[in-house]
């Protein structure tokens, strides 16, 4: 068993790192207090094609698996979490074009994808459908060679620059559920912004609710079988880059406060030799531990395409919530420093709370690991 990351990995890590430190830290406090866009680092990455980390290299992307997503997205979530929930989100959506779409589709969006010059986003939950996506409302009915739409969707990263929306509508009976939900692949225009949130956390990348009515797309905007997108997006684990997004800000988190403890001194001493301050930050550092090897662990799984029915839930639990731990930690240990925007690490913990809701409630996911469990040692649930 590995516990080490190949000489490619490090300098997959080593690149993404540089970048962050460079590009994206000195700039991420004015980005969150701006609300603003970071388009100039996502079109950095797209040159580097780190948009593009997991397509193939036969259409423009670098060829990676789910344990180098979940090293970049570290990386860049340590920085500014709302960076690396865009470029999450949109690799998602190109994921779904490259696994179930048409060689043509694949030829047509994946190479521009790529390099971030085509802009996916995700359209997925509902008002209605938020842990359960099979309550969506959403539909799309036939119509000769094309499909109109009527629904909305609601928290559509990355919607003010994007190009296309994944849209995910019903085009079966409710009995025919889970098989009766299809994929299109809408242009963002087709869209009417409904709301655009003010929320905790994730300033600079919006997630409004959009509407669509009676938006007409060709057959061919189709992703995937008629009645199948549901079921076939079950059989993707690119929803890694959640716990990998709350390993990046837990350790972020630490990193803030070990050179503030460090430095700053009170009763004549660096405040981080006081033994209370030594413990915490030791318990902060073995959570960061913990999780990203859970997180490791489950990415290494899914690429080897084995289940991770356990292995998933136990990496989004433990390290969305090691986020949120270590973020309040280094607010107290920063005192009323780490109370004001001045600070990255209030920005933290607001980021960090999104987590345990992004890619559906923990608390469901607690349910998932539960049944896994019952299911291995042969009790009943």
């Amino acid at each position: 068993m590995e516990f080490e990351l190949t000489d490619e990995q490090e300098a997959l890590r080593d690149e993404s790192r540089t970048f962050a430190a460079e590009e994206i830290r000195p700039n991420a406090i004015e980005l969150d207090r701006a609300e603003e866009y970071p388009s100039e680092i996502l079109a950095e990455l797209g040159d580097r094609r780190l948009t593009g980390l997991t397509l193939p290299e036969s259409h423009g992307g670098r060829g990676e698996g789910l344990v180098e997503l979940a090293i970049v997205i570290e990386e860049l979530a340590a920085a500014l979490m709302s960076v690396a929930s865009s470029l999450a989100l949109h690799l998602g959506t190109a994921t779904v074009i490259d696994r179930f779409g048409t060689e043509a589709q694949r030829d047509e969006y994946l190479p521009e994808m790529a390099t971030f010059d085509t802009v996916g986003a995700l359209g997925l939950s509902e008002e209605s459908a938020g842990a359960n996506k099979l309550e969506m409302e959403t539909t799309a009915e036939r119509d000769e060679d094309e499909w109109v739409l009527d629904g909305h969707k609601q928290w559509v990263t990355n919607f003010f620059d994007a190009d296309y929306v994944l849209t995910y509508a019903k085009t079966g009976s409710e009995e025919a559920a889970p098989h009766n939900i299809s994929a299109f692949f809408v242009p963002a225009e087709a869209f009417d912004v409904e709301t655009e949130w003010d929320t905790l956390g994730s300033w600079s990348v919006k997630s409004p609710r959009v509407r669509l009515e009676d938006v007409r797309v060709d057959d061919d905007r189709r992703i995937g079988e008629v009645g199948e997108a549901y079921v076939q997006r079950g059989r993707l684990h690119d929803g890694i880059n959640v716990p990998a997004r709350g390993v990046g800000i837990a350790r972020a988190a630490l990193e803030d406060t070990v050179a503030y403890v460090s430095e700053r001194e009170q009763y004549h001493q660096p405040v981080g030799e006081f033994q209370g301050v030594r413990w915490g930050v030791a318990e902060m550092a073995e959570r960061i531990e913990t999780a990203r090897l859970l997180t490791l662990r489950a990415a290494a799984r899914a690429d080897a395409g084995t289940d991770v029915s356990r292995e998933f839930p136990m990496a989004k639990i433990r390290a969305t919530e090691a986020a949120i731990d270590n973020a309040n930690d280094a607010i107290r240990f920063l005192g009323g420093r780490g109370y004001t925007t001045d600070y990255h690490v209030e920005r933290y913990l607001r980021d960090a709370r999104l987590l345990t809701m992004a890619g559906g409630p923990n608390d469901v996911h607690r349910n998932s690991l539960a049944d896994a469990v019952f299911d291995e040692y042969g009790g009943s649930s």
